[in-house]
């Protein structure tokens, strides 16, 4: 079997393709049965999990379909479903329920209905398996284009982004990615990140500490570059037992992560008076925890999130934080995308990145500096 454990593309995705691949060849027809799990995950040599993601996406796709006690089957040619007279775009979330992809939504809805778009949305659930599956089912349905934020955590768009790429098919993607290539519109995360460590350098902290993703996201490994250049342009040192990292690798976990990460504050024998965090879910766990450990925030610990969720208001001590304009991405993203749709994308740059802005709050002291 074609599987590479080298390449970065995940295992249950180039399975997919394989299957694919002797579906269209005709190696498998139309109502052959296919091995069972556990003889496909010898085959593949990969686990049971990667073997049933790779199925159920195939599934979804309309590839294969099952039976409930007799197996998992080879379906019919997928059959195209155009969207006659629709001009119809193509949404791909991670979450609906994340307030920054519930707004990203609703800021592309109401800008495509006033240019006579209609929106398409498909919710991922967070699970990274159905993603692939969610974009050819668009395709098929003949949507315009799309926007999608994918759930790779990698710095490099997913390969169904760059197939789509490759094809000058129409997409815009609104979740993080560094290749200069691929058509994105985002926050500036480096600067925002630079912000939100340069304001609590502004209030004299010289030990501040970054509490970070976890490992292998890209997004925070970016947002770290921006917190190292603050502290370089400074004249800070950087030190790496300043850097604490989360161990879940569940977006929804970070909240506990924070919290986590508070315990380590609390063992360390050299503490910072400050941290910028990757996140607000990440600081708002963090603030609950050593609040309970005895320590005042800002005046043993001070603390900058980044996103401004609704919760940062509300949280223990209200958080100042790094505000993404949601409203602009989502705005920008869709004019981008109809622009390529309508062949009108000539002057139109790649990459557009949109400075985030300082919201000031009680978790970094600077109320308390302004009344001193």
């Amino acid at each position: 079997m074609p599987i590479d454990f080298q390449k970065s593309t995940p295992l249950y995705v180039q399975i997919i393709e394989d299957i694919k691949s002797r579906i269209a060849s005709g190696v498998l027809k139309e109502g052959e049965q296919l091995k069972s799990h556990k003889l496909l995950a010898e085959e593949y040599d990969v686990s049971l999990i990667t073997i049933k993601g790779a199925l159920s996406t195939l599934i979804d796709e309309g590839y294969l379909y099952s039976r409930v006690g007799k197996g998992t089957f080879v379906a019919a040619p997928p059959q195209v479903m155009q969207t006659t007279g629709i001009n119809s775009i193509g949404l791909v979330l991670q979450d609906v329920k994340n307030p920054f992809f519930s707004q990203i939504a609703h800021t592309v809805e109401d800008t495509a209905y006033n240019k006579d778009y209609t929106v398409l949305l498909s919710n991922s659930a967070n699970q990274a398996n159905k993603e692939e599956g969610q974009i050819e089912n668009f395709k098929r349905m003949g949507v315009k284009g799309m926007i999608i934020a994918s759930l790779i955590k990698e710095a490099h768009a997913p390969e169904v982004v760059r197939s789509l790429h490759e094809q000058n098919f129409p997409y815009v993607m609104v979740s993080y990615t560094s290749d200069e290539d691929i058509w994105y519109v985002g926050s500036d995360h480096k600067k925002g990140a630079y912000m939100g460590t340069a304001h609590l350098i502004s209030l004299g902290h010289a030990k501040i500490g970054y509490l970070n993703s976890p490992r292998e996201n890209a997004l925070g490994d970016v947002r770290q570059i921006g917190y190292r250049k603050a502290l370089a342009d400074y004249g800070l040192e950087f030190r790496s037992d300043y850097v604490l990292r989360t161990i879940n690798d569940d977006v929804h976990k970070d909240y506990g992560s924070g919290v986590g990460l508070a315990n380590m504050f609390h063992e360390m024998d050299d503490k910072p008076t400050a941290f910028f965090s990757y996140n607000d879910l990440s600081a708002i766990g963090f603030i609950r925890r050593v609040m309970e450990l005895g320590y005042s925030v800002p005046d043993d610990v001070a603390i900058v999130g980044f996103d401004d969720i609704q919760q940062a208001e509300f949280a223990p001590v209200p958080l100042t934080t790094i505000k993404q304009d949601v409203e602009r991405i989502g705005q920008l993203a869709i004019d981008k995308l109809i622009h390529r749709i309508e062949g009108d994308d000539e002057q139109l740059i790649h990459r557009t990145l949109i400075t985030p802005t300082l919201v000031v709050r009680d978790s970094c002291g600077a109320k308390k500096a302004e009344v001193a």
